[in-house]
Protein backbone atom coordinates (compact mmCIF):
# COMPACT_ATOMS: atom_id res chain seq x y z
CA UNK A 1 0.00 0.00 0.00
CA UNK A 2 1.45 3.33 -1.10
CA UNK A 3 0.53 6.57 1.05
CA UNK A 4 1.88 9.76 0.05
CA UNK A 5 0.16 11.86 3.31
CA UNK A 6 -0.37 15.28 3.51
CA UNK A 7 -2.21 17.70 5.97
CA UNK A 8 -4.06 20.25 4.27
CA UNK A 9 -5.77 23.41 4.55
CA UNK A 10 -9.18 21.83 2.99
CA UNK A 11 -9.43 19.90 6.05
CA UNK A 12 -12.22 21.61 8.66
CA UNK A 13 -10.21 23.56 10.90
CA UNK A 14 -11.04 24.02 15.00
CA UNK A 15 -11.22 27.36 16.31
CA UNK A 16 -7.76 28.46 17.78
CA UNK A 17 -9.88 30.39 20.30
CA UNK A 18 -11.17 27.77 22.48
CA UNK A 19 -14.28 28.70 24.18
CA UNK A 20 -14.01 28.96 27.81
CA UNK A 21 -17.45 29.25 29.04
CA UNK A 22 -19.30 26.19 27.91
CA UNK A 23 -17.57 24.00 30.53
CA UNK A 24 -15.78 21.10 29.95
CA UNK A 25 -15.75 19.39 25.56
CA UNK A 26 -15.25 15.93 25.06
CA UNK A 27 -12.50 16.01 22.06
CA UNK A 28 -13.53 14.40 18.73
CA UNK A 29 -12.77 10.39 19.08
CA UNK A 30 -10.12 10.61 16.20
CA UNK A 31 -8.37 13.01 18.14
CA UNK A 32 -8.40 10.73 21.38
CA UNK A 33 -7.01 7.88 19.16
CA UNK A 34 -4.39 9.96 17.94
CA UNK A 35 -3.20 10.93 21.72
CA UNK A 36 -2.80 7.93 21.98
CA UNK A 37 -0.66 7.19 19.77
CA UNK A 38 1.62 9.70 20.05
CA UNK A 39 1.24 8.91 23.91
CA UNK A 40 3.32 5.29 23.77
CA UNK A 41 6.73 5.93 22.38
CA UNK A 42 6.63 9.00 24.80
CA UNK A 43 5.81 6.74 27.63
CA UNK A 44 8.19 4.10 26.58
CA UNK A 45 10.81 6.57 26.57
CA UNK A 46 10.22 8.13 29.88
CA UNK A 47 9.63 4.84 31.87
CA UNK A 48 12.98 3.68 30.17
CA UNK A 49 14.11 6.98 32.26
CA UNK A 50 12.15 5.48 35.15
CA UNK A 51 10.09 8.80 35.05
CA UNK A 52 6.90 8.07 36.61
CA UNK A 53 3.57 9.40 35.98
CA UNK A 54 3.23 12.14 39.33
CA UNK A 55 6.02 13.82 37.64
CA UNK A 56 4.90 13.72 34.20
CA UNK A 57 1.45 14.72 35.30
CA UNK A 58 3.12 18.00 37.13
CA UNK A 59 5.23 18.65 34.10
CA UNK A 60 2.07 18.69 31.75
CA UNK A 61 0.28 20.92 34.13
CA UNK A 62 2.85 23.31 34.10
CA UNK A 63 2.99 23.45 30.49
CA UNK A 64 -0.56 23.91 30.09
CA UNK A 65 -0.62 27.39 31.83
CA UNK A 66 2.89 28.36 30.11
CA UNK A 67 1.08 28.00 26.59
CA UNK A 68 -2.36 29.40 28.06
CA UNK A 69 -0.47 32.40 29.27
CA UNK A 70 1.93 32.76 26.74
CA UNK A 71 -0.11 31.72 23.15
CA UNK A 72 -3.95 32.36 24.06
CA UNK A 73 -4.01 36.14 25.41
CA UNK A 74 -7.53 37.90 24.87
CA UNK A 75 -7.05 40.96 23.16
CA UNK A 76 -5.56 43.96 25.14
CA UNK A 77 -6.39 41.90 28.43
CA UNK A 78 -3.69 40.90 30.86
CA UNK A 79 -3.71 37.09 31.30
CA UNK A 80 -5.69 36.43 34.94
CA UNK A 81 -5.30 33.54 37.19
CA UNK A 82 -8.89 32.91 36.60
CA UNK A 83 -8.92 33.01 32.94
CA UNK A 84 -6.39 30.75 32.72
CA UNK A 85 -7.96 28.31 35.52
CA UNK A 86 -11.42 28.28 32.78
CA UNK A 87 -9.40 27.65 29.75
CA UNK A 88 -6.98 25.07 31.15
CA UNK A 89 -9.27 23.22 33.94
CA UNK A 90 -6.58 23.58 36.36
CA UNK A 91 -7.51 24.97 39.81
CA UNK A 92 -7.00 28.83 40.38
CA UNK A 93 -4.61 28.75 43.37
CA UNK A 94 -2.61 26.16 41.33
CA UNK A 95 -2.67 28.00 38.44
CA UNK A 96 -1.08 31.18 40.44
CA UNK A 97 1.91 29.04 41.81
CA UNK A 98 2.43 27.05 37.99
CA UNK A 99 2.93 31.00 36.85
CA UNK A 100 5.49 31.20 38.68
CA UNK A 101 7.38 28.26 38.01
CA UNK A 102 7.12 29.02 34.07
CA UNK A 103 10.36 27.74 32.92
CA UNK A 104 12.53 29.26 29.88
CA UNK A 105 13.86 27.36 27.16
CA UNK A 106 17.14 26.26 27.96
CA UNK A 107 20.04 27.20 25.84
CA UNK A 108 21.75 23.81 23.44
CA UNK A 109 24.50 22.33 25.22
CA UNK A 110 28.29 23.99 23.71
CA UNK A 111 29.12 21.26 21.64
CA UNK A 112 25.15 21.12 19.36
CA UNK A 113 25.63 25.28 18.51
CA UNK A 114 29.38 24.77 17.79
CA UNK A 115 29.29 21.70 15.96
CA UNK A 116 25.89 22.30 13.69
CA UNK A 117 27.71 25.59 12.45
CA UNK A 118 30.39 23.70 11.96
CA UNK A 119 28.66 20.38 10.19
CA UNK A 120 26.66 23.00 8.16
CA UNK A 121 29.64 24.57 6.57
CA UNK A 122 31.62 21.23 6.04
CA UNK A 123 28.86 20.02 3.86
CA UNK A 124 27.82 23.29 2.46
CA UNK A 125 30.93 25.34 1.47
CA UNK A 126 32.90 23.62 -1.85
CA UNK A 127 35.83 23.72 -0.45
CA UNK A 128 35.21 21.25 2.32
CA UNK A 129 33.64 18.79 -0.44
CA UNK A 130 34.48 15.73 -2.98
CA UNK A 131 33.84 16.17 -6.90
CA UNK A 132 30.35 13.92 -5.79
CA UNK A 133 29.78 16.88 -3.83
CA UNK A 134 30.44 14.84 -0.47
CA UNK A 135 32.11 15.92 2.71
CA UNK A 136 35.50 14.84 2.03
CA UNK A 137 38.31 14.28 5.01
CA UNK A 138 40.17 16.82 6.25
CA UNK A 139 43.97 17.40 7.33
CA UNK A 140 43.89 18.26 10.79
CA UNK A 141 46.45 21.00 9.99
CA UNK A 142 46.00 24.11 8.42
CA UNK A 143 50.08 23.12 7.72
CA UNK A 144 49.02 19.86 5.69
CA UNK A 145 45.40 21.15 4.11
CA UNK A 146 45.26 24.98 3.52
CA UNK A 147 42.49 26.31 4.00
CA UNK A 148 40.42 22.65 2.91
CA UNK A 149 41.78 21.98 6.60
CA UNK A 150 39.45 21.04 9.82
CA UNK A 151 41.44 24.11 11.92
CA UNK A 152 40.62 26.46 9.02
CA UNK A 153 37.18 24.93 9.30
CA UNK A 154 36.69 25.75 13.28
CA UNK A 155 38.59 28.64 12.97
CA UNK A 156 35.61 30.24 10.33
CA UNK A 157 33.03 29.60 12.90
CA UNK A 158 35.18 30.46 16.28
CA UNK A 159 38.95 31.64 16.52
CA UNK A 160 38.77 31.26 20.48
CA UNK A 161 38.07 27.64 20.41
CA UNK A 162 41.38 25.17 20.22
CA UNK A 163 40.79 22.68 16.65
CA UNK A 164 42.15 19.88 18.80
CA UNK A 165 39.55 20.17 21.51
CA UNK A 166 36.71 20.29 19.01
CA UNK A 167 38.40 17.15 17.78
CA UNK A 168 38.74 15.61 21.23
CA UNK A 169 35.07 16.58 21.76
CA UNK A 170 33.71 15.33 18.22
CA UNK A 171 35.77 11.49 18.92
CA UNK A 172 33.75 11.34 22.07
CA UNK A 173 30.66 12.03 20.62
CA UNK A 174 31.46 9.86 17.75
CA UNK A 175 30.49 12.59 14.87
CA UNK A 176 34.06 12.12 13.88
CA UNK A 177 36.57 10.40 13.50
CA UNK A 178 40.84 9.77 12.40
CA UNK A 179 41.38 8.06 9.63
CA UNK A 180 44.44 5.88 8.89
CA UNK A 181 46.15 9.03 6.90
CA UNK A 182 45.34 11.18 9.81
CA UNK A 183 42.63 13.00 8.31
CA UNK A 184 39.49 14.25 10.01
CA UNK A 185 36.64 12.45 8.50
CA UNK A 186 32.70 13.29 9.41
CA UNK A 187 30.79 10.13 10.39
CA UNK A 188 26.97 11.28 10.31
CA UNK A 189 25.95 13.85 7.69
CA UNK A 190 23.91 15.73 9.89
CA UNK A 191 24.99 16.63 13.44
CA UNK A 192 23.64 13.90 15.98
CA UNK A 193 26.09 12.56 18.32
CA UNK A 194 26.35 9.13 18.47
CA UNK A 195 27.30 9.20 22.34
CA UNK A 196 26.79 11.79 24.02
CA UNK A 197 23.10 11.69 25.84
CA UNK A 198 22.97 15.36 26.40
CA UNK A 199 23.27 16.61 22.97
CA UNK A 200 20.89 13.75 21.44
CA UNK A 201 18.49 14.65 24.24
CA UNK A 202 18.38 18.21 23.08
CA UNK A 203 18.01 17.12 19.40
CA UNK A 204 15.37 14.83 20.09
CA UNK A 205 13.70 18.05 22.08
CA UNK A 206 14.29 20.57 19.47
CA UNK A 207 13.21 18.06 15.97
CA UNK A 208 10.06 16.61 17.37
CA UNK A 209 8.80 19.84 19.10
CA UNK A 210 9.08 21.47 15.50
CA UNK A 211 7.42 17.96 13.86
CA UNK A 212 4.23 18.70 16.47
CA UNK A 213 4.66 22.28 16.00
CA UNK A 214 4.10 21.88 12.05
CA UNK A 215 1.54 19.00 11.91
CA UNK A 216 -0.59 21.07 14.86
CA UNK A 217 -0.40 24.26 12.27
CA UNK A 218 -1.87 22.14 9.03
CA UNK A 219 -4.71 21.07 11.83
CA UNK A 220 -5.65 24.42 13.47
CA UNK A 221 -4.68 27.18 11.24
CA UNK A 222 -6.37 28.37 7.86
CA UNK A 223 -3.01 29.37 6.56
CA UNK A 224 -0.94 27.58 3.96
CA UNK A 225 0.14 24.30 5.22
CA UNK A 226 3.46 23.50 6.39
CA UNK A 227 5.11 20.47 4.55
CA UNK A 228 4.04 17.29 6.63
CA UNK A 229 4.08 14.11 4.29
CA UNK A 230 5.33 10.51 4.50
CA UNK A 231 5.80 7.25 2.36
CA UNK A 232 3.76 4.33 3.85
CA UNK A 233 4.06 0.48 2.87
CA UNK A 234 3.06 -2.60 4.94
CA UNK A 235 3.13 -6.10 3.81
CA UNK A 236 6.70 -6.15 3.55
CA UNK A 237 9.71 -8.91 4.72
CA UNK A 238 12.07 -7.90 7.16
CA UNK A 239 14.34 -7.87 4.05
CA UNK A 240 12.57 -5.77 1.86
CA UNK A 241 11.98 -2.89 4.71
CA UNK A 242 16.24 -3.49 5.41
CA UNK A 243 16.96 -2.59 1.69
CA UNK A 244 14.21 0.35 1.98
CA UNK A 245 16.12 1.73 5.00
CA UNK A 246 19.16 1.47 3.75
CA UNK A 247 17.55 3.23 0.40
CA UNK A 248 16.07 6.04 2.57
CA UNK A 249 19.66 6.58 4.00
CA UNK A 250 21.07 7.35 0.44
CA UNK A 251 17.95 9.76 -0.09
CA UNK A 252 18.07 11.60 3.13
CA UNK A 253 21.69 12.24 2.62
CA UNK A 254 20.92 13.83 -0.53
CA UNK A 255 18.45 15.93 0.48
CA UNK A 256 19.69 17.52 3.40
CA UNK A 257 23.35 18.17 1.88
CA UNK A 258 21.12 19.69 -1.12
CA UNK A 259 19.28 22.34 1.79
CA UNK A 260 21.69 23.00 4.23
CA UNK A 261 23.97 24.12 0.80
CA UNK A 262 21.02 26.41 -0.16
CA UNK A 263 20.68 27.36 3.34
CA UNK A 264 23.92 28.36 4.28
CA UNK A 265 24.19 30.25 0.94
CA UNK A 266 20.44 32.55 2.03
CA UNK A 267 21.64 32.86 5.43
CA UNK A 268 24.86 34.52 4.50
CA UNK A 269 23.24 36.66 1.95
CA UNK A 270 20.64 37.35 4.98
CA UNK A 271 23.42 38.11 7.58
CA UNK A 272 22.84 41.59 9.39
CA UNK A 273 19.37 42.32 8.21
CA UNK A 274 16.78 43.61 10.27
CA UNK A 275 14.28 41.02 9.35
CA UNK A 276 16.43 37.81 9.60
CA UNK A 277 14.43 36.44 12.65
CA UNK A 278 13.05 33.15 11.30
CA UNK A 279 14.65 29.86 11.64
CA UNK A 280 13.49 26.60 9.69
CA UNK A 281 13.86 22.91 10.35
CA UNK A 282 13.84 20.20 7.50
CA UNK A 283 13.71 16.68 8.82
CA UNK A 284 13.02 13.57 7.54
CA UNK A 285 13.13 9.97 9.67
CA UNK A 286 12.61 6.27 8.77
CA UNK A 287 10.67 3.87 11.16
CA UNK A 288 10.17 -0.30 10.44
CA UNK A 289 8.58 -2.71 12.46
CA UNK A 290 7.05 -5.89 13.01
CA UNK A 291 3.07 -5.35 12.48
CA UNK A 292 2.41 -8.58 13.80
CA UNK A 293 4.51 -8.27 17.02
CA UNK A 294 2.83 -4.96 17.44
CA UNK A 295 -1.01 -6.80 17.06
CA UNK A 296 -0.20 -9.30 19.65
CA UNK A 297 0.95 -6.43 21.97
CA UNK A 298 -2.28 -4.38 21.54
CA UNK A 299 -4.35 -7.70 21.78
CA UNK A 300 -2.51 -8.49 25.31
CA UNK A 301 -3.20 -4.44 26.53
Amino acid sequence: MFSPFEISKSMPLPSLKPKIDSGPVTPPLPLVMALRRILRPLVRLLLSYSVQFPYLANLLKLTYVEVATREFPLDQKPQTDSRISLLTGIHRQDVKRLRGEMLSESSPPPAVSLGAQLVSRWMGEVIYLDANGRPKPLARLAADGGDASFERLVQSVNKDIRPRVVLDEWLRLGVADVDDKGRVVLRTEAFVPAHGQEEKLFYFGKVIHDHLAASGHNLTTGQSPMLDRCVYFDQLTEHSADQLADYSRTLAAEAMQALNRKALELQQADFGKLKATHRITFGLYFYQANESAEEKQDKSS
